[in-house]
């Protein structure tokens, strides 16, 4: 658990986690209800890439604008970022329970704003409340579920949160698929998030508040009430005197204001090592560009050759559906190899895949079909993109060329015969994508034909498989067990507003970045991010699987030191002894 909780070196099985469940199904309960909070953070996540293609279609001024298209996105981030500050406030002086709760409300208010939005300016108005909710959840979620959680099995159970938001995200993607033929699509898509707001916000009123929060609050029989129902009798016991270890040591600390806590925080060597480490994996989460692929992902099959909405959609539900399967593998054997090993592995995989996809996609770029005059200008003058009509360079233009015009105006009819022929650059309108697919063409706006098109959807595939089990539900875990009791909010806090803020960053320059240096160089930039972040992990982060937060507080006091194995010294040596 976060706090006490039985000192134990031997390695962890999966079938532990079932054990214990077995034995006390209560723990389940908890970790399944407060993880809905994960399932909403992930269907944030996805159902926008999906939506916004709908929206595009329904707000030129949203097609033409990649500024736009990339504030309606970001949006829910910037909203996230002042939800992840606040819930740690609201963590640390109203407790978890009521924090999730507001969070459901906040969301549910968000999701029907968005739904009924007449402008973009309203989706955007949504956009920003549904972030405060997602903000909030992340962080109280996983301090939730690790804060009833025995400690032997506490990362598989913190996983249950990181399998809610992939598989948050996989069922965004199939309900954007299976909203595509119905009317008002983006609509049903961006509302149906009120759904599992509403029925985690029933389902907390009947669950208790974290025990170590209310001994925390003096409120020790509550507390010690819900450990008889998470731990053995002989193990409560346990677990009671080292909360009372904790508490003792904070001394008034519980009485200071926050701004008090702050500062005494940051006084403090062990938090001030513990959230280097936090905050470097947070940020490092981001930096590798995931959220680019969660948020634009059907975007960015698109962006390899593959046109129809439906069928961007459908191989981006693959996508996530390897991220849901990621999830489960973190939750086999996060608690048996470690969090920094999985980090690091989790990395290399990353900076591999990243770097392919930047090859494909220059390869891709250099073989895009020709732009032909003769084709451009079967569909009428009026019809041409004016851009192409008033290049000096017309004549070298090439697909690629032509969809990276001003604002957008310009969109690639191929070719009838054959889609890596020679085709037209024609005017982004409506009017123009109907005429181009009544002669049986496929219309591209975001990337064009390619015969290696399909590996970069593959490329996508094996980065989700390689950051989910790592990079993907393990910063969540690092982050709910490496900070003191008495600092848990403020460090919680601190971190999930670093990978919020990063993420805003990332998601927010995305498009505009495949504008400026093309889709190969905003992959291999990610590429670079990814290196820096693989150097900070391993030089910053301790490893914290199966140790009491009192073991994690020692361990940062005396400082840490990594190893080539991926471990540290100091627990590599418990386990040799």
């Amino acid at each position: 658990m976060v706090e006490g909780g039985v000192i134990t070196t031997e390695e962890t099985n999966y079938t532990e986690c079932f054990r214990a469940i077995g034995a006390a199904p209560y723990i389940m309960r908890l970790a399944l209800s407060a993880g809905i909070g994960g399932l909403l953070f992930g269907y944030d996540t996805g159902v926008i890439s999906g939506a916004l293609l709908y929206i595009k279609e329904d707000f030129q001024e949203v097609q033409r604008k990649t500024w736009l298209q990339e504030t309606i996105v970001a949006m829910a981030i910037a909203g996230a970022i002042f939800g992840a500050g606040s819930g740690g406030v609201l963590n640390d002086r109203i407790g978890r329970k009521p924090t999730m709760i507001i969070a459901d409300i906040v969301f549910f208010i968000g999701a029907i704003v968005m739904a009924l939005a007449p402008a973009p300016w309203m989706i955007i108005i949504g956009r920003v409340i549904v972030g405060l909710g997602v903000g909030m959840a992340s962080m109280t979620s996983p301090l939730y579920i690790s804060e009833t959680s025995p400690t032997k099995i506490r990362g598989a159970l913190v996983s249950t949160n990181g399998l809610l938001i992939t598989g948050g995200q996989f069922l965004s993607y199939l309900i954007n698929l299976g909203f595509t033929k119905v009317s008002g699509t983006w609509r049903w898509m961006l509302g149906v998030a009120a759904v599992p707001a509403f029925v985690q916000c029933i389902l907390m009123l009947s669950l208790p508040e974290s025990p170590r929060w209310l001994y925390r609050k003096k409120r020790i029989s509550e507390a010690e009430e819900i450990l008889r129902r998470i731990y053995s009798p002989e193990q409560v016991e346990e677990e009671l005197r080292a909360l009372k270890e904790s508490i003792d040591n904070e001394g008034a600390m519980s009485e200071v204001s926050m701004f008090t806590k702050v500062k005494q925080a940051f006084g403090d060597k062990i938090f001030r090592r513990g959230l280097a480490a936090g905050v470097t994996v947070q940020v490092a989460q981001q930096c590798v560009g995931i959220n680019t692929v969660m948020y634009y992902s059907p975007t960015i099959v698109q962006l390899a050759g593959i046109a129809s909405n439906s069928t961007a959609m459908a191989l981006s539900l693959v996508t996530s559906g390897l991220n849901a399967l990621g999830s489960i593998i973190s939750m086999m054997f996060v608690d048996r190899k470690g969090r920094r090993r999985m980090m690091l592995v989790s990395m290399v995989g990353i900076m591999i895949c990243l770097t392919s996809l930047g090859i494909v996609f220059y390869q891709a770029a250099a073989t895009a079909p020709k732009v032909s005059l003769l084709e451009s200008s079967h569909f009428g003058v009026n019809s041409t993109c004016p851009f192409y009509s008033s290049a000096s360079n017309a004549a070298s233009w090439s697909c690629t060329t032509c969809l990276r015009s001003a604002d957008k105006q310009c969109a690639f009819c191929a070719n009838k015969a054959n889609e890596r022929s020679p085709g037209a650059c024609v005017a982004a309108t409506n009017d123009m994508k109907t005429a181009c697919h009544s002669e049986k063409r496929v219309y591209f706006t975001e990337g064009c034909p390619s015969k290696i098109g399909f590996l970069a959807v593959i490329l996508l595939g094996l980065y989700i498989i390689t950051y989910s089990p790592g990079m993907g539900t393990v910063p969540w875990i690092l982050n709910s067990e490496i900070y003191p009791l008495r600092y848990r909010g403020v460090g919680g806090g601190i971190a999930a507003v670093s990978n919020w803020t990063s993420n805003l960053i990332i998601s927010e320059t995305f498009l505009t970045l495949t504008q400026a240096v093309g889709s190969s160089g905003t992959f291999l930039l990610y590429a670079g991010f990814s290196l820096i972040g693989f150097i900070f992990i391993y030089f910053l982060v301790p490893e914290t699987k199966g140790l009491p937060i009192e073991e994690v507080e020692k361990m940062l006091e005396k400082g840490f030191k990594p190893s080539i194995c991926g471990c540290n010294n100091e627990t590599k040596d418990r386990a040799e002894g």
